[in-house]
């Protein structure tokens, strides 16, 4: 029974669950896949390697378009140089190509950096076309310069020949495996912190953002790194699988192309969708890729009834039917009622009153 003395304040509080489920299935699938090359055939796990960088590069650029609002159709820039910074530092420099895959991702990061502010300058489609100017510049450059091979491109044949081509494919698989794990873990920690809160404060209004304290610009400037880092180690991953890069391969518009088919497919703007969206691409590749057109214009059909029927994603369609989130890393605004004891104040002359009362 509530104190009639007592007084009802509300007040409000950001908030934000605390799952279990998603991070202990991720855990799971993390570990069960790590054992595969021991249980699957080297084909499954070459597949899967495409699988894991895909992804990676999914949820960088679902990072840059649907938390912070940042279309690029230019990411294939860090996937380029991410890729042939690998090969260089494996080939000149005599670091394992594992190794080497940090570095590109490092030297993608760092192209972002240096790229981030002329591009923070344009806005809306001017901002996605400057980054896809941005990618053909690269390509033209390094197609046309000797050392980065020319148009021919580059080989790790020799650099990988004194490694036995069982510890190359158990190697390539489980820095894929680890990439991606990785990228997904970090991802969801970070837009669940307080600097993922001012992330999406940033994509619905900068102003806004800005007038409450927000550095939007260093806010963009970080999440732009991320995903330059993000997308150079996956190009690394992706081209350490083939052991060769070319500027036409690296460069191409096709890999933006196809990471927002993912994207858009699965769910923009959750971390479950570009999961989901690889895993539809990969079976759609799997089974139709003997139709040769028609596996095109069945993908596109695909692509246009999801945005027409479901235009959150296939996974954003579920979770809304079913009330499912296994990763969620949105922060919520709680409105909450807060009971107040108040101590009664008797004025003096209803003071004098009582006492008078009580002696008669």
């Amino acid at each position: 029974m509530r104190d009639p003395a007592a007084s009802v304040t509300t007040r409000l509080h950001w908030t934000t669950s605390r799952p279990i489920t998603g991070p202990a299935l991720l855990a799971f699938a993390s570990f069960a896949l790590a054992l595969l090359p021991w249980y699957g055939s080297a084909d499954t796990m070459r597949l899967l390697v495409e699988f894991f960088a895909l992804v990676t590069m999914a949820q960088a650029w679902n990072l840059l378009a649907g938390f912070t609002g940042f279309v690029s159709v230019g990411q294939q820039a860090f996937i380029g140089i991410g890729a042939y910074a690998m090969f260089m530092i494996s080939i000149n420099a005599g670091v394992h190509p594992f190794l080497a895959v940090g570095c590109g991702g490092l030297i993608a990061g760092l192209a972002g950096a240096l790229v981030a502010p002329a591009l923070f300058r344009l806005r809306g489609p001017h901002f996605a076309i400057g980054t896809w100017v941005l990618a053909e510049l690269c390509r033209i450059a390094i197609g046309n310069i000797d050392w980065f091979g020319g148009a021919s491109g580059l080989t790790l044949a020799r650099v990988l020949l004194d490694i036995p081509p069982e510890v190359r494919s158990y190697g390539t698989y489980w820095v894929s495996l680890g990439l991606a794990a990785a990228s997904i873990a970090a991802i969801y920690l970070l837009l669940r912190s307080r600097f993922g809160l001012a992330v999406r404060t940033v994509r619905d209004n900068e102003s806004s953002a800005q007038s409450v304290g927000i550095d939007v610009h260093r806010v963009k400037l970080a999440v732009y790194i991320i995903a330059a880092f993000l997308t150079g180690c996956a190009g690394a991953v992706a081209y350490l699988n083939t052991m060769f890069v070319s500027a036409d391969a690296a460069f191409t518009v096709d890999w933006v192309a196809l990471i927002i088919f993912v994207v858009i497919i699965g769910g923009i703007g959750t971390i479950e969708g570009p999961i989901v969206g690889a895993l539809i691409y990969f079976l759609l590749r799997e089974w139709l890729a003997d139709y040769g057109t028609w596996y095109i214009i069945t993908l596109g059909l695909i692509a246009i009834a999801t945005m027409l029927f479901a235009p959150q994603g296939v996974w954003g369609f579920i979770a809304s039917r079913l009330d499912l989130r296994l990763l969620p890393a949105d922060t919520r605004l709680i409105l909450e009622e807060v009971t107040v004891a108040s101590t009664a104040v008797v004025m003096p002359e209803e003071e004098s009153h009582a006492r008078k009362k009580a002696h008669g």
